[in-house]
């Protein structure tokens, strides 16, 4: 931290630097320009003195020159110092830490990654462009779709509601179907738009014509939002002082545009978050304990990677990075399926279902070993896992 809070502190000298020297440099130009200007005048009053003038002009056009070369080198110097700053305060060598052959024969799958983190982003140019020189195949209509969602969270960041609530009427079946409250909660914004901008008849209208039809469902809401919207007709104009004035929350905006997001990529069958910046941010959270274990390994001979790939450490994440729809057998390496589910063992360790057949050798009352600890047990013993 402290290391991060010098190269901060030496960024902030290089960037007053930079600033400093453009308004030298602005000042320098502009005196260069009078000078051309007043030159030309001179020149247009006494054309027979033309050798005095260009002479003089010569030698402020030599002094402006000088300046401008002296504050670009004084942040070249600067520059140089923070480089030495950057390379002092950051000596490991990653060569040294990452596998290259990780990425052999998926340079296809590693693409369309690329690909569609640039769509995901709105760079629609670069991605095409992209897309045709990798010489990849996605998915028809999904730049198209990307277009769409785009411009419907830029409506909602000029607060206008409505190409969302347009969206979700057209593909309210499919959102239904695992129970989104997204159609909801933009009814929801719009009635406290009208309503705190004190339009209480259209408020009222726009209640009845629109969530009147979620009251026989409000099981899947929260108990109570609509009477809780309805009890803020009694507070108006005073609402942000009044018991209800949670629903006047600022991050609103900001949380229906997540949840839309979230949502529309969801009906497109795509993770909320695009995969190449999940991998980018966890590889960074993973780094130092990665550089810290392969220094150990590099001194200690015997220590190494599993055959799998697996780390032989436990990486601290976040908890919204954390995955657990997929179990791998730390003993056969096979991810699990419905024929061949995880099975805990009475130790609190887990293997696969064929790993426990095979160590019960097909008796299970029969006692064996855990594989990662002395502890012996039966197979009847052991509890499936449900991921």
């Amino acid at each position: 931290m402290e290391a991060l809070e010098a190269i901060s502190a030496d960024f902030s000298k290089l960037v007053d630097k930079q600033q400093q020297s453009t308004v030298e440099l602005d000042s320098t130009l502009d005196e260069l320009i009078q000078s051309l200007e007043n030159a030309r005048s001179e020149v247009e009053k006494d054309p027979g003195n033309l050798k005095a003038h260009l002479a003089l002009l010569k030698q402020k056009s030599t002094a402006c020159a000088k300046k401008m070369t002296s504050a670009q080198e004084e942040v070249r110097r600067a520059v140089m110092r923070h480089e030495k700053t950057l390379r002092g305060s950051f000596k490991t060598d990653l060569n040294n830490v990452w596998d290259p052959k990780a990425f052999e024969g998926k340079e296809e799958v590693l693409n369309k990654v690329i690909a569609l983190h640039l769509i995901r982003e709105g760079r629609f140019g670069l991605a095409e462009a992209f897309v045709q020189e990798a010489g990849l195949q996605l998915p028809a209509g999904l730049q198209e779709e990307f277009v769409d969602l785009y411009h419907i969270l830029e409506s909602l960041r000029a607060f206008d509601l409505g190409p969302a609530i347009e969206w979700t009427v057209n593909h309210r079946e499919q959102l239904s179907e695992w129970q989104s409250t997204l159609e909801f909660e933009l009814h929801k914004l719009q009635f406290i738009q009208y309503l705190t901008k004190g339009r209480r008849e259209e408020a009222l209208q726009y209640a009845r014509q629109n969530l009147g039809r979620f009251s026989s469902s409000m099981s899947s809401f929260k108990g109570g939002e609509i009477q809780r919207l309805m009890c803020c007709f009694l507070y108006t104009p005073n609402l942000e002082d009044s018991p209800y004035c949670d629903v006047m929350d600022p991050n609103a905006w900001l949380d229906i545009e997540h949840h839309f997001n979230r949502d529309f990529c969801q009906l497109l069958g795509l993770s909320s978050e695009s995969p190449l910046y999940v991998a980018v941010m966890v590889g960074t959270l993973a780094l130092p304990t990665i550089i810290k274990m392969s220094s150990i390994m590099k001194d200690k001979s015997g220590l190494e990677w599993s055959q799998a790939g697996e780390l032989p450490v436990e990486i601290p994440l976040l908890s919204s990075q954390r995955y657990h729809s997929v179990f791998a057998c730390p003993v056969s390496k096979e991810q699990s399926t419905e024929d061949n589910p995880p099975i805990m063992l009475v130790c609190g360790h887990v293997i696969c279902k064929c790993c426990v057949e095979r160590l019960c050798k097909g008796n299970h009352n029969t006692r064996f070993k855990c594989p990662y600890c002395p502890t012996e047990s039966t197979a009847n013993q052991a509890n499936r896992i449900y991921v």
